[in-house]
């Protein structure tokens, strides 16, 4: 049984390091973009609507691509009093609160308020309200739930790997996958 979680908990990182280390370059795509509009605009005294709509819209496709991923990293914000110092049993004593008092509410939510606003979305294919802006703001809109999914799954992992902690198995987990030691 505790391999199965161990692999579970191995395959969502794995999705969440793939999604990130994609849309991750999205970063990249913004600045290039966004500097282009720039030049266009103080340069040569024009502008591209539909361009200024794609650095937006991919700063927000990045944002939410990549949040599993930063779950996953450690990356997201937490309260280091209470967590550096804390044991290995003590951190997944802390995740396991963590995410079952605020992740998993926090991503049910979410869930239930963007279900019906992203299916708006797709139903009309919702573009930009900017005239000469770009078409398909019904997929940014669709990234929403892919927010919540990834993060979801990685609060899970976490959850999961409390688990295996506490139960003394956090050896059945590769070392990217365990807890850190500082």
């Amino acid at each position: 049984m505790m391999r199965i979680l161990a692999s579970i908990i191995i395959n969502i990182g794995r999705l969440n390091r793939l999604v990130g280390n994609i849309l991750v370059w999205l970063a990249l795509a913004t600045v290039l973009v966004c500097f282009t509009v720039v030049v266009q605009r103080y340069f040569f005294a024009t502008t591209q609507l539909w361009m200024q709509d794609l650095y937006v819209w991919l700063n927000g496709l990045m944002f939410m691509g990549v949040a599993g991923y930063a779950l996953f990293r450690d990356n997201h914000v937490r309260v280091d009093i209470y967590y550096r110092p804390a044991t290995l049993r003590g951190k997944a004593w802390r995740d396991l609160i963590g995410v079952v008092l605020f992740l998993a509410p926090f991503c049910t939510i979410v869930w239930i308020y963007a279900w019906p606003y992203v299916q708006r979305s797709w139903r009309l294919m919702e573009g930009s309200a900017n005239p000469g802006g770009m078409p398909g703001l019904f997929v940014l809109k669709g990234f929403i739930l892919v927010f919540i999914v990834l993060i979801a799954l990685q609060g899970l992992a976490m959850a999961l790997r409390s688990v295996l902690v506490l139960a003394g198995r956090q050896d059945l987990l590769p070392p990217l996958y365990r807890y850190q030691q500082d």
